[in-house]
């Protein structure tokens, strides 16, 4: 009681999406996140949830290389490219 709903932005569906986007296997998604790929393939195949410190890992990750998460109108979150990967 008390708590704030789940904030959660990056879905397993959304984050298949962004790799797929990115042309990135989980491997690389490890990669540039620092979380395992066995989480990342449990997480994606709906094995179990990710705690909000690994979301955001992820996030950053999809984010330093040039994605952004974007609420619609439905509020509904989906990516689209932003700002040119750093480095």
């Amino acid at each position: 009681m008390g708590q704030p709903a789940d904030p959660k932005i990056l879905t397993p569906a959304l984050c298949r999406a962004a790799r797929g986007f990115l042309d990135w296997t989980q491997a690389d998604l490890a990669d540039q996140s620092g979380v395992s790929r066995s989480t990342i393939r449990d997480y994606e195949g709906s094995r179990h949830d990710v705690h909000r410190a690994t979301e955001a890992q992820l996030r950053q990750a999809f984010e330093r290389a040039g994605l952004d998460f974007i609420r619609s109108k439905a509020d509904t979150i989906g990516i689209c490219p932003g700002k040119q990967p750093s480095g």
